[in-house]
């Protein structure tokens, strides 16, 4: 499983015409994976013919995957037949008998997604239908990271701060920063600016694809940083539901290839909503014996989410040397939590707690930017892969563009 379609995907519909009988068990496993919960997924017994007969009655999904016994020029005069019948952003993918490196050539220069030859096993298909549909969205070259605290009072919201500084100045990534927590958000201070907006008026605004007022409630912090200025949300009120707070976190994506979300304060379904989504997941924790029980059964739950698999999580220990003589050793960290930690933090509340008062970059002073390159391997492991931040601005979908090269070529 790749880390960019390691995430809940994206509601959808898909539509399967497969008569290989390995790949029609294979698409009808889909079912099982936990990343497609919000996707529908229809497996027909069938082919390109019958994909037709379809969408004669009923609207074309955002993707179709269509099994030909031929890849002759009957085939694709028929797929020009189906385009007909699409909707404009419906992406296909077909699937044919033989391993034929020009037909590749051919159909992805014609506008398919991919091709693939029969069987298809279950993992390429999953991946396949992950990829495209992360792609259609225009979030293929983003990444989401949340960073969670086993309890109060490990640090969380400093850590992450210094999280973005690296991740923008020290990596070059063009960065937001926000904090789920509402009302409760320190991120104003730590960052020094006053709070423009409220969680629901950004969550309204990127509903509403008003692009100019979100970007009213930005604060740059530095050329490749922007802040989303929430905080002055009602502290006891429910500031925005679940659902709205994903959509902005995805809207977002669009135009910044990393989002940073601090989870510390935020109330437990916007917590969950976001480590469902988050293609990588920080949990900050302190060496002491609460914190890392907390630590241990959120780790548990987040396995549940994420259905057994945690190579998305990282571990911090945060504030190494505190009280040494009370702190849980190294190696039975590792053994009660059964990770490893990827980065420790040692004990310093002059860096922290100065910047903070005096809403300072923690890479103004040498302490601070010692701290910020300890956790740059948190960062660099998730954006290795991190494609380009250029979207496609085309509003069609690869069947009107198969149509649309048809008809040039004709």
């Amino acid at each position: 499983m790749s880390t960019e379609t390691n995430i809940l995907l994206p509601t959808a519909n898909v539509d399967i015409f497969v008569r290989d009988k390995e790949t029609l068990e294979a698409a009808r496993s889909l079912v099982d994976d936990w990343r497609f919960a919000r996707v529908t997924v229809s497996v027909v017994e069938g082919d390109v013919q019958t994909a037709i007969q379809s969408y004669q009655e009923a609207k074309s999904p955002a993707l179709v995957i269509i099994e030909t016994n031929t890849t002759d020029d009957s085939f694709i005069k028929q797929l020009g037949t189906l385009s007909g019948y699409c909707h404009e952003g419906t992406n296909a993918v077909i699937i044919g008998p033989v391993n034929d490196v020009n037909l590749y050539r051919s159909l992805t220069a014609m506008g398919v997604s991919d091709y693939l030859v029969r069987p298809v096993p279950l993992q390429t298909l999953s991946e396949v239908i992950a990829s495209a549909l992360i792609t259609k969205l225009g979030i293929s070259g983003s990444r989401l990271i949340g960073v969670i605290g086993a309890k109060g009072g490990v640090g969380t919201s400093s850590l992450t701060q210094a999280l973005a500084w690296g991740i923008s100045e020290q990596l070059g990534q063009k960065t937001i920063l926000m904090d789920a927590a509402g009302g409760w958000s320190t991120l104003s201070v730590g960052m020094g600016f006053e709070p423009l907006t409220n969680l629901h008026e950004a969550a309204r605004a990127a509903a509403n694809n008003d692009k100019d007022t979100l970007a009213r409630m930005f604060f740059s912090a530095s050329d490749k940083l922007s802040v989303l200025a929430s905080g002055s949300d009602s502290m006891l009120e429910t500031s925005v539901q679940p659902a709205a707070y994903e959509e902005l976190v995805e809207y977002l994506m669009k135009s910044f290839p990393v989002v940073l979300v601090d989870l510390s304060a935020a109330i437990p379904s916007l917590k969950r909503a976001v480590l469902s989504i988050a293609h990588e997941l920080v949990l900050v924790t302190t060496p002491t014996l609460t914190s890392l029980r907390a630590a241990r059964t959120l780790m548990q739950e987040i396995k549940l989410i994420h259905g057994g698999d945690i190579s998305n999580t990282d571990l911090i220990v945060n504030m190494e040397g505190l009280i040494p003589s009370k702190e849980v050793p190294k190696k039975d960290i590792a053994a009660a939590l059964e990770m490893t930690p990827t980065v420790t933090v040692p004990f310093d509340p002059k860096i922290f707690v100065g910047a903070e008062n005096e809403g300072k970059k923690l890479t103004s002073n040498k302490g601070g930017a010692e701290i910020i390159d300890r956790l740059l391997p948190v960062a660099q492991r998730v954006l290795s892969d991190n494609r380009s931040e250029d979207r496609s601005n085309e509003s069609g979908g690869v069947i009107e563009q198969f149509l649309n090269k048809l008809v040039k070529k004709g």
